[in-house]
């Protein structure tokens, strides 16, 4: 009796590392080579950047410009392809392909979202769109957060503390660049010499750019 257990467990144990393996490694002639495109159903346009996505095998790819797409799948697999805008579509591979190659032509259907109406009402008059604005009142809380918003003060703190975005670090850059091409053979003026500096250098003392912030 402990013998047959034995035979049993090593059978079931065997079974379940071929399967394993079948699925780690499987056979060449499951796998295909898929490729097609994706289209728009109504007007037949390409759909590019469309998500080719291989259900629960974290694989996937996407469509390039022409919503041209190609991947390596498996006979049986489920293939779901999305894009924004557009319905989700799936597809299953056949099981009973002969060739390792195989096209698809997908047609994703638009996906149409209706917000609520909107009514729009102008006012008559200038006049009368002065008045309405001039008279609009405010909430307190709202008006004081706005100050604080548009203090001087602080938007020069800000400036100060806050780190360049992309656009300011590249324009920089690019103006560094540029003043060195400039000058390049020759010395560059000195700001101890120009006005204009030192018209700044007065206007920012005047402000306490230069005091200690701590």
């Amino acid at each position: 009796m402990m013998k047959s257990l034995r035979y049993i467990f090593l059978l079931s144990g065997f079974f379940i590392l071929q399967q394993a393996k079948a699925q780690i490694n499987p056979p060449k002639d499951s796998v295909i080579q898929l490729f097609g495109v994706v289209m728009t159903s109504d007007s037949l346009r390409a759909v590019p950047a469309a998500s080719v996505i291989v259900k629960d095998k974290g694989r996937g790819t996407i469509t390039n410009n022409d919503g041209v797409f190609s991947i390596v799948v498996l006979k049986g697999d489920h293939i779901t392809f999305s894009s924004i805008g557009f319905k989700d579509k799936s597809y299953e591979m056949p099981r009973n392909l002969a060739d390792n190659q195989y096209s698809l032509i997908v047609l994703l259907v638009s996906d149409t979202n209706y917000l609520p109406a909107t009514i729009l009402k102008p006012r008559p008059t200038r006049e009368q769109f002065e008045r309405d604005f001039a008279n609009t009142r405010v909430p307190d809380d709202m008006l004081e957060i706005a100050r604080q918003n548009t203090d001087q003060t602080k938007l020069r703190a800000l400036m100060l503390s806050l780190p360049a975005d992309g656009r300011e670090a590249v324009n920089y850059q690019l103006k560094q660049q540029a003043n060195k091409y400039y000058y390049a053979g020759q010395l560059p003026p000195q700001n101890i010499f120009n006005p204009m500096a030192w018209a700044d250098f007065i206007q920012a003392w005047k402000r306490g750019d230069f005091k200690n912030k701590n």
